[in-house]
């Protein structure tokens, strides 16, 4: 695969970017946190990147999904195996990502179809551990006070992480940026993730990081509650 550039979002903050999806990696004084951890056969390339940011990956203590897909699950374990983090997800994805349940189908809108057919160009997932299953409101140790808000919709344990210290919001797939702040797609429950965006907009971030689409870091929270809007439309 082509070479993952970093892009630098704000200190702490990079953007791993792949051909399908993405990764953000998180700095804090002495470890790193990674968002969601690409498609299985990128490991090395994340790797590459995170040293090209003048990191060294070996600081990577923890590996959090924001939800069971292939595009964000992939790379997780080899990742961990290699540099000692752990993995964490959301206790309904959590069998599905260690390969105990399938994948919950999405109830695919006409125009979304080849936006899956394309998402599944990429390699399947493989069995993942999980070394922590996560609820909403769980501190998750990094990020001066990181906390999982459950958002459930796109899938049943989707979630996003929210940094109110730095205003930061992963909100995984339940937004997309593509080519502006919009509500996701392929969701297996439609309602229930618009549901979750607006819990999303309540946050009001000033920086938004999606599953797919570039981060948002612009009047923020203003474009998140206006897209929420106009899904309901």
């Amino acid at each position: 695969m082509a070479s993952i550039e970093p892009t630098r979002i704000t200190p702490r903050l990079h953007l791993l970017d792949f051909s399908i999806g993405q990764a953000y990696l998180w700095q804090d004084e002495e470890e790193l946190t990674l968002i969601d951890a690409g498609w299985a056969g990128t490991a090395d390339g994340i790797g590459a990147a995170v040293r090209s940011a003048g990191l060294d990956p070996d600081r990577l203590r923890r590996i959090v999904l924001t939800h069971c897909h292939r595009d964000h699950v992939g790379a997780a374990q080899e990742l961990a195996d290699r540099h000692g983090a752990e993995i964490l997800a959301h206790r309904l994805d959590a069998p599905v990502i260690r390969g105990e349940a399938p994948v919950p189908e999405p109830a695919l809108l006409d125009w979304e179809v080849p936006i899956f057919e394309h998402g599944l160009t990429s390699p399947e997932a493989p069995p993942t551990r999980v070394d922590r299953e996560v609820e909403d409101g769980e501190e998750l140790g990094f990020g001066d006070g990181a906390v999982v808000v459950h958002a459930p919709g796109h899938t049943p344990g989707s979630i996003a992480v929210h940094l109110p210290r730095h205003g930061v919001l992963f909100a995984g797939d339940t937004v997309a940026s593509v080519p502006d702040v919009m509500f996701g797609v392929l969701h297996v429950d439609r309602a229930l993730a618009l549901d979750s965006m607006r819990t999303l907009a309540k946050l009001a971030p000033s920086v938004l990081c999606c599953g797919h689409g570039a981060p948002v870091t612009t009047d923020t929270a203003n474009r998140l509650t206006a897209a929420a809007a106009a899904a309901e439309a």
